[in-house]
Order: structure tokens, then C-alpha cells, then sequence
């Protein structure tokens, strides 16, 4: 019989689960997958892994090339190459249990990804934005502890909708997350952060909960965990009122402490750990300084920029006649 891909599906997302993957991971591959499935359908008329050719996939890829957002943009390279890379596994399943051959999984190529450095806010810009945030309604006040803490901790957002009421150490100054592949870290957190979280326990957080045996940190108003979308809509509005040009993110702030850090100086493996990154080479694109950063280190090391700064000190010199 044909092997139904939209069954095949449900069996690799169930082995996902099995595996004990992350359910954002699951989540995304289900979405990524079941878009390219419902495209191969309606374009091809494709439903059982024995129809599915190479030449479909390439005709996918280019339709994915062309694809543009509700705001009327192309994707950009690392979106499409989240959609590559979720087919791509599953394909890839598909062929460890004998439905593909090993050939169709390897037409799919990845988009090649220009080196820009990190796309971060300066700490006036996040400074102004978190001080724009109306604290006097609990939800604004439930925000604000959020975002206070993204930018503290450099957090996943799902890291931070996963945080339970246990997981916030004040003695240590800390929070205990679990992050990707469900691997359990202690993340340092601010002082400023810490008084928020210590203001929404204490005055917020109890006219949100409905079910005492609730033990997520941050509730909607209806007092179930925040779900992401909601997270999403609070970093939009907030980016939006601050009047940044491009649509905020919550992974935004998670840059924006990175590169803070990193143009502190810290360790950079230091950094790594408090991440969670896998490998220090994650960091590569926060270390490209910019020409300011350059400017200013040219400035004070250059032993003619020092004799520039005596011969100032010294006083006016006498001009040429």
C-alpha cells in the first residue's frame, strides 16, 4: 500500500517525542513539514512517499525562493533554511526506514546566509523601551518583569514561558531553565530583573493565578502559562510604541544581551555557558566589531593618537605664517 506522508508524519513526530525532543522542536517540525506537504499536494497532486522525486523537491525549493511574508517580503535566508532544515530531517527518517531513496533527501540545498553581524539594540534604545512599558496595570507590570529579564539573562523565549515559580533563586541570584534538548542550566540574573520578579510574585502574579497547582512563573489573564504567541504580540507592541523601524523580536533581546556582554569584554566562554551554546564558534559573529568599536580602540592604543592627546594638552601650537 502507499505510504500515506501525512501518516509518515505523525509517526516521525511521535519519534521525536519518543526521543524526549523539545515540544518547540516538535512543534516547528510539525509546521514546517506540514506546509511543505499541503504545497506538495496542491502543486503536484503528491500524497504517498513512492510519488515523491527529486524534481519535486528542486520545484519546492524554487517556489520557496519566490515565497513572500503577509508583508510582502521574501524570506529571508535563515527562514527558509528553518523550512529546509525541518524537511530535510524528515526526509532523511523517510530514508533510514526504506521509504526514500538516499538521493532525494540531498536535492534540497541550503540557501547560502550573508554574514551580517547580529541585528541588536543599543542598551539606550532597550533602556528606553522597558521604561516606555505602563507598569501601573498588572499585565503591563507582568511585561515588563519579562522583558526585563529576557535582556538580563539573554533567555530563549521558550526558555522563559517554560520557567516555573521554582525555577527563581533569589539567595543565588539565579534561574534554572531547561533549554535545547531539554538540558537543564543555571542562568545569572540582574538585579533589576530580580526586583521585578520579586514586585510580580508578590502583587501580580496572585490576581493571574485561577488553579493553585499552577507552578508557571508567567500567566496570561486567564491564568494558564503564556503561550508564545502571546509573548510575541507583547514584543511587537512594545517594539512598536518605541518607535524601532523594524518589528521587534523576543530572540532580540537575547542579542542585545550577548553583545553587550561581549562589548564588556566578558569571557566568551563564560558567555557560551550562560546561553547555552553548544560550541564558543556560536559567538563568532557578536566578536566582528564595528567601525566605531575599532575607532575608539585605534584611539586609545595607537602611539600617535597618545601624541595627539599630549600635543592637546600641551596647548594651542603656533600656526604658519
Amino acid at each position: 500500500m502507499p505510504a500515506d506522508l501525512l501518516q509518515l508524519l505523525e509517526e516521525h513526530l511521535e519519534r521525536l517525542r519518543s526521543l524526549n525532543s523539545s515540544p518547540t522542536t516538535v512543534r516547528s517540525r510539525s509546521y514546517s513539514v506540514r506546509e511543505f506537504l499541503r504545497w506538495l499536494a496542491a502543486a503536484h497532486g503528491v500524497a504517498s512517499a513512492e510519488c515523491l522525486t527529486c524534481e519535486h523537491l528542486r520545484s519546492w525549493q524554487l517556489a520557496l525562493a519566490r515565497h513572500r511574508t503577509s508583508r510582502g517580503e521574501l524570506l529571508r535566508p535563515r527562514a527558509a533554511n528553518k523550512k529546509i532544515e525541518g524537511v530535510r530531517r524528515f526526509l532523511d527518517d523517510l530514508h533510514g526506514r526504506g521509504y526514500l531513496g538516499a538521493v532525494v533527501p540531498g536535492a534540497l540545498d541550503y540557501v547560502k546566509e550573508p554574514k551580517l553581524l547580529p541585528r541588536a539594540l543599543q542598551h539606550e534604545q532597550m533602556r528606553a523601551l522597558l521604561q516606555g512599558l505602563d507598569t501601573s496595570r498588572p499585565e503591563g507590570y507582568r511585561d515588563r518583569t519579562m522583558l526585563e529579564l529576557l535582556y538580563s539573562s539573554g533567555l530563549r523565549a521558550a526558555e522563559l514561558l517554560g520557567l516555573d515559580v521554582d525555577g527563581v533563586d533569589f539567595g543565588h541570584q539565579v534561574v534554572t531553565v531547561v533549554g535545547k534538548g531539554r538540558k537543564e542550566r543555571v542562568v545569572p540574573v540582574g538585579a533589576t530583573a530580580l526586583r521585578y520578579i520579586e514586585g510580580y510574585l508578590r502583587a501580580v502574579r496572585p490576581a493571574l493565578v485561577r488553579d493553585p497547582a499552577c507552578r508557571a512563573l508567567f500567566l496570561d489573564t486567564a491564568g494558564r502559562r503564556l503561550p508564545y504567541h502571546t509573548l510575541r504580540r507583547i514584543v511587537l507592541r512594545a517594539g512598536a510604541d518605541a518607535g524601532l523601524g523594524e518589528p521587534l523580536t523576543a530572540h532580540m533581546f537575547r542579542r542585545s544581551c550577548t553583545s553587550e556582554l561581549v562589548r564588556g569584554n566578558a569571557n566568551l566562554y563564560h558567555i557560551s555557558r550562560m546561553l547555552g551554546h553548544e560550541r564558543l564558534d556560536t559567538l563568532r559573529h557578536y566578536v566582528r566589531l564595528n567601525i566605531a568599536d575599532i575607532q575608539k580602540t585605534h584611539r586609545q592604543t595607537h602611539p600617535r593618537e597618545r601624541d595627539e592627546m599630549s600635543r592637546e594638552e600641551d596647548g594651542p601650537q603656533p600656526q604658519p605664517q
